[in-house]
């Protein structure tokens, strides 16, 4: 637009304009600010408002003859349309031999197309629109969603539904995203912050677990055509989908759009909903102590990952986990303030309870540090893992991370987008539609002594892992020295080569 370019044109001169005006305002004492008399204060004494109360929005929830499961969020403030389908699957339900199957499929699913509309005219129609159409498939869901401008949204809701209902799955796209897989398998080495987090799933879950497992040019090599349908055929049906839309429509009418676009869909007679997590292995973690090394003598940095097992979202102490910790990390947590800034031992520190909703977490302590300061680092992690174990925390310290934990908390609810998809995600996994209010009480509920006894329930530093990924031979003292009388083990990340 002329005006846009205009504006970029004289941008500097308008600078320098506005600049000449204020300098002179401010000569004459026109532009004095009653702020700038007043005297700073330091931060500990300025007072901010609560915290505003998460509220649900006020969504409709129904259910189609078909099983389909549907939230509807009006929100007019913008003419725009979103939309997401949640699907009980995810790739660990792929099998051993074939995995990336399930990438595959999610996919191909948007970039082959549909029967009716192939990937190039699909492609061109959404462009002129303006509108997105995504699928994807992650470890424990399968989504697909929708962006599309309130007065479109009819026409992309029908090729959102077509590409849920009728996607084509063309033999070529199968093999342009098996391809893409296998410059990912070729790369996969470079980054060394990504062999940390591959190679220690690996070792906590097990190299064979669906959530540690990798994609290989074998198992590439093994999935067809028929297994991309067969995969989509077993999972995507209306009462195995939860469907939510919000922006700027009419419910009524809505409704009345998902009636006709997928109230004919069949449902199965057998639906695998939650069922699926019946067909997985118990998880267990895989190994137990331990230093582990990746040889990198390119390096001149180690990046280093240590931890076990840990738990479920469901978990009674997940609020006090979440306290524990926010005392450990961030500015201001003991890990950065005696680990980074006091010892200077490290460029990153952290250490997370990180759970999952339905299946175990991981807790994890690393960070980036130089060769030569791996060991130093590795013990300071562990002392300060230890001493949050056996001492209080200060009330100071209590009241720092409860604040930090609820004032980031309630940003995930900044918009009713936010919301809706978070209530989505408690219906799939099965959790209390309360279980952010529980969270909340329960968090600001914590005491020093809840933090205490968590860490020393959960926190078991003889089955800590310890993986780096460094150069070897740099490594002074070196990582026999953290368990003497036991060698270290080294991992081999070696790519198996494809088959002639």
């Amino acid at each position: 637009m002329p005006s846009i370019k205009f504006w970029g044109a004289s941008r500097t001169l308008v600078r320098y304009g506005l600049v000449a005006v204020v300098m002179t305002l401010l000569v004459l004492g026109l532009g004095r600010s009653p702020a700038l008399a007043v005297t700073p204060r330091h931060y500990t004494e300025l007072q901010f408002s609560p915290l505003p109360a998460i509220q649900l929005p006020n969504y409709t929830r129904f259910e189609l003859s078909n099983g389909l499961k549907v939230y509807l969020l009006e929100d007019h403030e913008l003419p725009l349309v979103s939309g997401v389908a949640t699907i009980y699957t995810g790739d660990r339900l792929e099998p051993a031999d074939k995995v990336g199957l399930a990438s595959i499929v999610g996919g191909v699913m948007r970039s082959g197309g549909t029967q009716t509309h192939p990937a190039d005219e699909l492609n061109q129609i959404l462009e002129r629109k303006a509108a997105a159409i995504e699928t994807s498939i992650n470890v424990t869901a399968g989504n697909a969603s929708f962006n599309a401008l309130s007065d479109d949204l009819e026409e992309v809701f029908s090729l959102f539904t077509e590409v849920l209902r009728q996607p084509a799955f063309p033999q070529e796209k199968i093999d342009f995203y098996k391809n893409q897989w296998r410059g990912a398998i070729a790369r996969r080495n470079d980054n060394p912050e990504e062999i940390a987090g591959r190679e220690f799933q690996k070792l906590i879950y097990g190299d064979t677990s669906p959530y540690a497992r990798t994609t290989e040019y074998k198992t590439l090599d093994n999935i067809s055509r028929a297994d991309v349908l067969e995969f989509y055929r077993r999972y995507y049906y209306p009462n195995n989908i939860l469907l939510g839309i919000i922006g700027d429509f009419d419910s009524a009418t809505m409704r009345s759009q998902i009636e006709a676009r997928l109230g004919d869909w069949q449902p199965t007679a057998n639906p695998v909903g939650r069922a699926l997590l019946s067909e997985l292995p118990q998880v267990k973690q895989a190994r137990t102590g331990g230093v582990f090394l990746v040889d990198q003598p390119q390096l001149s940095q180690s990046n280093i990952q240590m931890g076990h097992l840990g738990g479920k979202l469901d978990n009674p102490d997940y609020a006090a986990l979440s306290v524990m910790n926010e005392v450990l990390n961030g500015l201001g947590g003991r890990l950065v303030n005696e680990v980074r800034s006091r010892q200077g031992l490290a460029y990153s520190v952290y250490a997370l309870w990180s759970p999952q909703f339905d299946y175990p977490g991981l807790f994890i302590a690393g960070g980036q540090t130089r060769s030569d300061a791996t060991v130093p680092f590795i013990k300071a992690t562990l002392k300060e893992l230890q001493q949050i174990r056996t001492t209080s925390i200060s009330e100071s310290e209590l009241q720092r991370a409860k604040d930090s934990v609820l004032n980031a908390f309630v940003f995930n609810f900044a918009t009713p987008y936010q919301t809706l998809s978070r209530v989505m995600r408690y219906d799939y996994y099965g959790y209390p539609q309360d279980f952010i209010f529980r969270y909340q009480k329960q968090v600001a509920a914590t005491t020093t002594a809840d933090v205490q006894r968590v860490a020393q329930t959960y926190l078991q530093p003889q089955q800590f892992v310890t993986l780096v990924v460094g150069n070897g031979a740099a490594i002074d003292p070196p990582l026999s020295t953290l368990t003497p009388g036991t060698p270290v083990t080294l991992v081999d990340i070696t790519i198996p080569p494809p088959d002639a």
